[in-house]
């Protein structure tokens, strides 16, 4: 079995989008299983940068098959757009590349709306969600009033579904939050077209799923957000709409968990992220926008500046245990080169008591002040670093230090945005070795 989790470990916008593109050249399919088009992952190939919100990161690659799970809600509006401006740089030229499960939920032009009105509603305590429809359309797919994917080939089951919805999707919309109702025969027309132009992609996609990893083909699972934005175990209620966790690849795909072999969470060597909620390890001074200028920290779907801070290993081993993580890849390493001394979270003190654990209340969590653990920073640059002994000492040290406080060995760094600036530790589809074991740990010494 070859199959690969790759999942974000704190608020997102940890580099999953470069980790995966780095990858992507190894798989022979790419899956999303969560989100939707709240989440950018953000590629860059040569000078060029590509930015992808709903379609998988594999679709640069022509001979990658991508597909969008089950677990996702789809902007058909959305996905069009971007599979055009794809085509129109080159790539995505063959309409198979891209699967799209007919059981994966549809945004409707009324999740927006009730979205952007329930934002403006809440004033200064909104909770700073994208205004895409996310949130309601998952609402709707626990309350049994969701379109699918397949219902947008099928007029008569369309028309059925959104009539049943409107009824009082429209009675909210016009005396809760003041808008003009939405039209019926217009949502119709609009996303009828939009069916028709997706229909090629449209199928069954767990069935296939489930053929390629029966032959064994290389499968990269793609996840969106960090396990922080989870909807159970993040900061609630600033959190995202679905889970995103590993264990959420089986529902969000159709796949059973025995089909999983690697679980590798990606951390960004510091840490960040957007919109409110709280965030123990943050930097409000110089040191904070420096990172956010030099780490380029504004959202790739947004543009909103990124709250920046020292790196969490409370959140880092929360998201560890959550998600059974085998492997960690430490992204812009890089970003830290000329801060010293640096330092990382190892407890937070709350209410009189030192604790290790990740509190559930949100109350707590901005409450929570950081125990720190203090390393030496370095000044040479990482950009032309391929190989871990190429890495400063203080570079090493700090990385070791991560894999001894965390009990997780790191299989990738990346010390530049381009996909040849990556060390790769450890191959991403094939066990390692014992050989290979014994050497990867000589190589790297450990330090207290």
């Amino acid at each position: 079995m070859a199959t690969l989790v790759i999942v974000g470990t704190q608020w997102g916008d940890e580099g999953k989008g470069k980790v995966v593109d780095l990858l992507t050249g190894r798989a022979d399919v790419v899956v999303r299983f969560q989100g939707g088009n709240n989440a950018g992952h953000t590629l860059k190939v040569g000078d060029e940068q590509v930015i992808v919100h709903l379609i998988p990161s594999g679709i640069l690659y022509p001979n990658t098959l991508n597909i969008i799970g089950n677990g996702l809600v789809v902007d058909p509006g959305v996905l069009l757009e971007e599979k055009k401006e794809l085509r129109s740089r080159g790539h995505f030229q063959d309409d198979g590349q891209l699967l799209i499960s007919d059981r994966a939920h549809v945004i409707m032009p009324y999740h927006k709306i009730i979205d952007m009105g329930r934002e403006e509603a809440l004033g200064n305590a909104k909770l700073g969600t994208t205004g895409r429809g996310i949130g309601p359309a998952y609402e709707d797919k626990v309350a049994r009033l969701g379109i699918r994917m397949g219902d947008l080939i099928k007029p008569d089951s369309l028309k059925k579904r959104v009539a049943g919805a409107l009824e009082e999707k429209n009675c909210l919309i016009e005396h809760r939050f003041k808008r003009p109702k939405v039209d019926l025969e217009q949502v119709l027309r609009e996303y009828l077209a939009y069916g028709e132009q997706l229909a090629p992609h449209i199928t069954d996609a767990s069935s296939i799923l489930q053929k390629k990893i029966a032959e064994a083909r290389h499968i990269l699972f793609e996840g969106a957000q960090g396990t922080l934005l989870d909807i159970d175990h993040g900061t609630y209620p600033y959190v995202t709409s679905s889970n995103v966790v590993a264990g959420n690849v089986c529902a969000g795909t159709g796949i059973g968990p025995n089909r999983l072999d690697k679980i590798w969470g990606v951390v960004k060597a510091y840490s960040t992220r957007v919109g409110a909620g709280g965030f123990p390890t943050e930097l409000k001074n110089d040191l904070g926008e420096q990172l956010r200028e030099k780490g380029g920290e504004y959202g790739a779907t947004t543009g909103r500046p990124r709250r920046c801070g020292w790196l969490d290993l409370v959140v880092l081993n929360h998201s560890i245990r959550l998600n059974g993580l085998n492997g960690l890849v430490i992204t812009k390493l890089d970003v830290l080169t000329g801060i010293s001394p640096l330092r990382v979270a190892t407890a937070y003190k709350l209410n009189g008591s030192t604790i290790d654990r990740f509190p559930s209340s949100i109350e707590e969590v901005e409450k929570a002040v950081p125990v720190y653990k203090e390393l030496p920073g370095w000044d040479e640059p990482l950009d032309g670093c391929r190989f871990f002994d190429n890495l400063p000492k203080n570079a090493r040290h700090y990385v070791s230090t991560i894999e001894n406080l965390t009990g997780v060995p790191v299989t990738i760094i990346s010390v530049g945005p381009a996909r040849e600036k990556s060390i790769i530790l450890q191959p991403p589809f094939q066990q390692e070795t014992a050989h290979e074991r014994r050497k990867h740990t000589r190589s790297r010494p450990t330090h207290s």
